[in-house]
């Protein structure tokens, strides 16, 4: 597999989940199947099928992410000295020349995206059109609403 870049924050929030899923989820699974099984009749008892599904659901997502972590290429912006230029993990401020509205993203890997905080993946639309620009660049990036200009106005490594 190909290495997953990832921000430091990243990293840390999928070994926090993997954490709470071995320590926490599943001691609580194993403990629901006992309960149902004690219950009796496995093939009509719907507690026990449940549990069993959230187990497949558990043990799917720890190896999901032990994979992830296995492969990602953690990247900490915060030491590589500020040039201007937009990279993985960079804070940017643009404005979009059309409706002179500014926005700030910052562009981290596919997992850590939530556009409500204005994480944008690395691979999106936007962030492909703003990697290796420098602040005050003019890039015309193809959005869904259309071909869009932006200004990139400020560049941080935070």
């Amino acid at each position: 597999m190909s290495q997953i870049p990832m921000t430091v924050e990243g990293a840390q929030r999928l070994r926090d989940e993997l954490h709470e899923l071995k320590t926490v989820r599943r001691p609580a699974i194993i403990q629901a199947i006992a309960e149902a099984r004690e219950h009796g009749d496995l093939k009509e008892n719907a507690e026990y099928h449940a549990a069993r599904e959230q187990q497949g659901f558990c043990e799917g997502r720890i190896q999901d992410i032990e994979a992830k972590l296995s492969n990602a290429q953690i990247i900490d912006i915060t030491k590589l000295p500020n040039n201007g230029k937009v990279i993985f993990g960079a804070t940017v401020t643009i404005l979009n020349l059309d409706t002179e509205e500014e926005v700030t993203y910052r562009i981290v890997g596919d997992d850590e995206a939530d556009i409500k905080n204005f994480r944008i993946s690395v691979n999106s639309p936007i962030a492909r059109g703003l990697i290796g620009k420098e602040e005050e660049d003019v890039v015309t990036i193809n959005t869904p609403a259309g071909m869009v200009e932006f200004e990139i106005t400020q560049v941080q490594y935070l």
